[in-house]
C-alpha cells in the first residue's frame, strides 16, 4: 500500500476519533419516573443520569448547591394536574441512593382537587428534543407505563367524572415498535458496526449471513436481560461494543490489505499491555478474553479460504453484545411482567426492522460506489471507510472503559 494511501486511512482514523467525541458526548437522551397515586396525591421517584445533566452545566455530585438545582427541575419538569390544577410538594425532594452514574429523587404531591389526572414531562426538551420520559403509573395494583416525547409530552392518566374523553391507555405494541426503529436509527454506535459488517459484503447471501447471525444474537440477549435473567454492567457493556465496532473495522483492512501481521499484532499487543495496566471498567479477566480471541480470530481469517463464514460468526458473537445494549431501556423501565412481554416483542420488532431499513439502503450505496470506482479505488475506499469506523470504536471503547 502507497505511503500516501496509509497517510490517509491515519488522517480518516482521527477524523473518526473527532467524530466520536461529539458522537458520544451524549448518547440516547432518557429519563424515568414512578407515580404511586391515591386519592390525595402521588408519591414520586425520579431517576436521571448524570451525563444527561451535564447539558445544563449539573453535576450533584460537585456541590449541594447542584443538588438541591436538579431536586427543583424534576419537580418544576414533571408536572402532575388535578382538575387543571398543578399537585404541588408537601416537601422538597430528597436525594436517594442510586447506581453509579445516576441520580435518584423521591417527594410527595397533594392534589388540591378532584378531576381530570394529566402528567406532563418537559424534561430537558429546551436542550435535547429528542429525549425520552419513561413514566410509570399506579394504583390500586393497577400499573401502566407511557413514554413521554417532545411530539407526546402528556399523558391523560384519569379522566374527569362524566367526561367521555377516554384515559390514555400505557404504551402499546405499536408504539413500542416505533420506538424500536427510533432507538437505532439513533444508536451511532449500532450503526457504526453494522456499516462495518457491510463494508466487504460482496453478494445478497453474504449480507443476509451477516444480518441473520447479528439478529439472531441481540434478539437472544435482549430478551434475557429485559426479562431479568442476565443482568451485566451496563458500563462495560458499552465499552465492548465499542471494542467489537473497532475490531470488525480492523479486520475489513486487515483483509484489503494482504492478510500481514500488522494488525493483528498491534491489535493482540495493545489489549495485553491494557490488561496489565489497566483498571478501566472491563475486568482484567475480561480484557484477557478479549486478546486470546483477537488472536485466535485473526489466526482463523488468515488460514481460512472462505473468510465470509467466519464473519458470521463475530457478527453472532458480538450480537450477543450489542442485545446487551438494545436491552437497557426496557429494562431501566423495571416493567410488569404482563407489560413486559409485548414491550420486549415491539421493541425488538422494530429494532430489526429499522437495522434491514439501514442495511436496505446502505449496502445497494456501497456496492454502486465500488462498481463505479472499480480496482484498487473501491480497496482503498473500503480501508478508508474501515479506518474511520475504527477510530470511532477505539474512541468508544477507552472512553467508555476509563471516563
Amino acid at each position: 500500500m502507497k505511503r500516501s494511501t496509509v497517510a490517509l486511512l491515519l488522517l480518516t482514523a482521527m477524523a473518526g476519533l473527532g467524530v466520536a467525541s461529539s458522537a458520544v458526548a451524549h448518547g440516547r437522551s432518557v429519563s424515568y419516573s414512578s407515580w404511586e397515586l391515591d386519592d390525595a396525591g402521588a408519591r414520586v421517584r425520579a431517576r436521571i443520569s448524570r451525563l444527561e445533566l451535564t447539558r445544563l452545566g449539573l453535576d450533584p455530585a460537585v456541590s449541594q448547591r447542584d443538588s438541591d438545582r436538579v431536586g427543583e427541575l424534576l419537580v418544576s419538569e414533571l408536572e402532575l394536574t388535578s382538575g387543571g390544577r398543578r399537585c404541588t410538594p408537601v416537601a422538597p425532594p430528597l436525594a436517594r441512593p442510586a447506581s453509579e452514574g445516576w441520580v435518584v429523587y423521591s417527594w410527595r404531591l397533594e392534589c388540591p382537587d378532584a378531576g381530570e389526572l394529566r402528567l406532563t414531562s418537559r424534561l430537558l426538551l429546551d436542550v435535547a428534543p429528542t429525549h425520552l420520559h419513561f413514566a410509570r403509573a399506579s394504583r390500586g395494583g393497577r400499573v401502566v407505563e407511557r413514554v413521554l416525547s417532545e411530539a407526546e409530552p402528556s399523558w391523560l392518566l384519569e379522566a374527569a367524572a362524566g367526561s367521555t374523553r377516554p384515559a390514555l391507555p400505557g404504551t402499546s405494541f405499536s408504539d413500542y415498535l416505533v420506538l424500536g426503529v427510533k432507538h437505532i436509527l439513533s444508536g451511532w454506535d449500532h450503526l457504526a458496526f453494522v456499516m462495518a459488517l457491510l463494508l466487504l459484503a460482496a453478494s445478497i447471501r453474504e449480507v443476509a449471513g451477516l444480518v441473520t447471525g447479528f439478529t439472531v444474537a441481540h434478539s437472544v440477549t435482549l430478551g434475557l436481560a429485559a426479562l431479568g435473567v442476565v443482568r451485566p454492567e451496563a458500563r462495560v457493556v458499552e465499552a465492548l461494543i465499542g471494542f467489537s465496532i473497532a475490531l470488525v473495522a480492523a479486520e475489513n483492512a486487515w483483509l484489503l490489505a494482504g492478510r500481514g501481521r500488522g494488525i493483528p499484532v498491534v491489535a493482540t499487543g495493545a489489549l495485553a499491555t491494557l490488561a496489565l495496566v489497566g483498571s478501566g471498567a472491563v475486568p482484567r479477566s475480561a480484557v484477557i478474553g478479549l486478546m486470546l480471541f483477537t488472536g485466535c480470530h485473526f489466526a482463523l481469517l488468515g488460514a481460512s479460504l472462505r473468510p465470509a463464514r467466519l464473519r458470521v460468526g463475530v457478527a453472532f458473537a458480538f450480537g450477543l453484545v450489542h442485545g446487551f445494549g438494545f436491552a437497557g431501556v426496557l429494562e431501566e423501565m423495571s416493567l410488569p411482567a404482563e407489560r413486559l412481554v409485548p414491550a420486549l416483542f415491539g421493541f425488538n420488532l422494530g429494532v430489526e426492522l429499522g437495522q434491514l431499513a439501514v442495511v436496505a439502503l446502505i449496502w445497494p450505496l456501497l456496492r454502486g460506489v465500488a462498481r463505479w470506482l472499480g480496482g484498487s479505488a473501491e480497496q482503498q475506499l473500503g480501508a478508508v471507510l474501515s479506518a474511520g469506523i475504527c477510530g470511532l470504536g477505539l474512541y468508544w471503547f477507552v472512553v467508555r472503559s476509563f471516563a
